[in-house]
């Protein structure tokens, strides 16, 4: 693991990445969802595509990349954009994995590969509406304190910087962004996935214009299971590009 630290918008960042395949001619730069890191991309995608030279990143505040700001997606975006410049790392093949998909979808790549990506909006199921109205009932008589029993499983281990984080990109709606891309881009999902559910997958595939949709058996973390036939459609829709 390498670490390349620098300055940007009077903040400092230190980023976490890891590079196999140095010498290859092609690049493809691998993004991670909310709480997890780049080794279990690396898990997944290391052992196949060695024609790229595969870039593994820490998101700022995950795994060892460290953040000392409050960001929404944007400015998770503006800051791996600065350390892609700094690495001389290409955007020919962007992937990303559930909040890494916003991402990578901001960094406009030559191809877009989403592996069930967050932002679409999705209305809020019955309970979690429930939690979220009982805790804003009873803030003000000091329940903040007990707040782990309200928060989302995603949220409940961070620090307060990162929890104000993820309250600025968890309900971020990306359709206009996915709208917008008009790139190619290889959309997959989980037939069973439950954090980003299968209608969120259909629709980030026809609103991306230029998009193949492929749907495997499995959950959030299908890819885990199925890397192997993804990384062959990279590969094929990469060389159809470069072909066109």
């Amino acid at each position: 693991m390498a670490i390349k630290s620098f300055q940007h918008d009077q903040h400092s960042y230190s980023i976490a990445y890891e590079i196999l395949n140095p010498t290859a001619r092609h690049d493809l730069i691998v993004l991670h969802g909310w709480g997890s890191n780049k080794e279990i991309m690396k898990q997944a995608f290391g052992p196949y595509m060695d024609q790229f030279r595969h870039i593994y990143i820490d998101l700022p505040g995950f795994g060892g990349s460290i953040n000392h700001a409050v960001l929404d997606t944007a400015e998770y975006a503006r800051i791996i954009e600065v350390f892609l410049e700094l690495l001389g790392a290409r955007k020919e093949i962007v992937m990303g994995h559930s909040f890494g998909g916003k991402v990578a979808t901001l960094l406009n790549p030559n191809l877009l590969v989403l592996l069930s990506s967050a932002g679409i909006k999705l209305p809020k199921a019955w309970g979690v509406r429930a939690k979220i109205a009982l805790f804003k009932l009873l803030k003000p008589f000091g329940i903040a304190k007990l707040r782990h029993l309200f928060v989302a499983k995603d949220a409940q281990t961070l620090n307060t910087l990162m929890y104000e984080t993820f309250k600025k990109v968890v309900d971020e709606d990306f359709s206009q962004e996915f709208k917008d891309f008009n790139k190619k881009a290889l959309v997959c999902w989980g037939e069973k996935d439950m954090a980003t559910p299968l209608v969120a997958g259909n629709t980030i595939a026809k609103l991306i214009k230029n998009s193949r949709y492929t749907v495997y058996q499995g959950d959030h973390f299908f890819f885990l299971n199925r890397s192997k036939s993804i990384a062959s459609e990279i590969e094929e829709m990469y060389i159809r590009a470069v072909r066109d």
